[in-house]
């Protein structure tokens, strides 16, 4: 009885310190270990230039988060000619300057973005486990007043020159090249419109874009009617707790695991979902799913 009990007590033990080096590890390391991933797609007219866009979403920020705004910073040595932000900016009532400023020369190329919830809502205390058995969208059912700063920040970008996308129509000019977009607001806290978008994305156009923040299925599946061949989503965080070899655990919408993050076709269309660059700072972890931004680069189709 007294070995049994020792041994269980030591596996007991071991187990612990494994997930206090687990939790370490993914709160302190991988939270940090950013990453850029690189795409390529034949999506433009015969003999056009390379346009390279840059692909954002998800930052959570907070004004102390110094590693991640430098990290924003230096995407612009990456040169690409259109930045698109799917939303989540901030996470703080502190974080507009701090995101306008990691944006930096980011925001002297045409861009557009969307809101997601956490631009309008802080984060509240809770399991951070919690999203695992259930939607976060149940949270924001009783909160109606936003309590961050979210038109200080799109008014930021949009005197920049950015396009705001939450329920609206907009075109860019990268070069020589036109870009039709549309993008709705947030699903996950019930402010998309669609019908405020909807209609045959322009054909005259040399590349045509959908937007938004949360990959629902319902509102991707409107934009590949309408003729969007590249939607782009943020939100899911790739699933932020993720297993090795089986991979995302949940999505926290209705896009299935597979396509959590990353470069997938969708209805005809090209969808990609950003894995995003940070966390809620309640669930400031991140296992097997390292933060991210990534670089589309949109070649001649054939």
């Amino acid at each position: 009885m007294g070995k049994a009990w020792r041994t269980a007590s030591r596996t007991a033990a071991i187990a612990g310190v494994l997930g206090v080096a687990g939790i370490g590890y993914a709160s302190v390391i991988e939270r940090n270990w950013f990453r850029l991933r690189h795409y390529e797609l034949p999506l433009l007219p015969a003999r056009s230039r390379r346009l390279r866009l840059l692909h954002i979403s998800d930052a959570h920020l907070t004004p102390g988060r110094r590693a991640l705004i430098t990290w924003i910073r230096g995407l612009s040595a990456y040169e690409p000619d259109v930045v698109i932000n799917t939303g989540d900016s901030l996470s703080h009532p502190q974080a507009v300057a701090p995101f306008i400023d990691a944006l930096g020369p980011l925001l002297d190329l045409p861009g557009a973005f969307v809101y997601g919830s956490n631009d309008l809502f802080s984060p509240e205390l809770k399991n951070p486990a919690r999203y695992l058995w259930r939607s976060s969208k149940a949270d924001y059912s009783k909160r109606t007043t936003p309590d961050l700063p979210w038109r200080d920040l799109g008014a930021a970008m949009a005197s920049a020159g950015w396009l705001d996308l939450n329920n609206h129509r907009g075109e860019l000019k990268a070069g020589s090249l036109s870009l039709a977009l549309a993008g709705v607001h947030d699903s996950h806290i019930g402010l998309d419109r669609y019908d405020a978008v909807a209609g045959p994305a322009d054909p005259s156009a040399d590349v045509r874009i959908g937007v938004l923040h949360s990959p629902e299925p319902r509102n991707l599946d409107r934009f590949a009617a309408d003729g969007y061949e590249l939607l782009l989503a943020g939100h899911t965080h790739g699933g932020q707790l993720c297993l090795p070899i089986y991979g995302t655990l949940v999505t926290n919408c209705g896009i299935d695991r597979r396509r959590a993050w990353g470069l997938s076709r969708y209805a005809g269309s090209w969808l990609h979902v950003s894995g995003g660059l940070g966390t809620s700072p309640t669930a400031p972890v991140r296992f097997c799913c390292r933060p991210e931004a990534s670089l589309l680069d949109l070649v001649p189709a054939g």
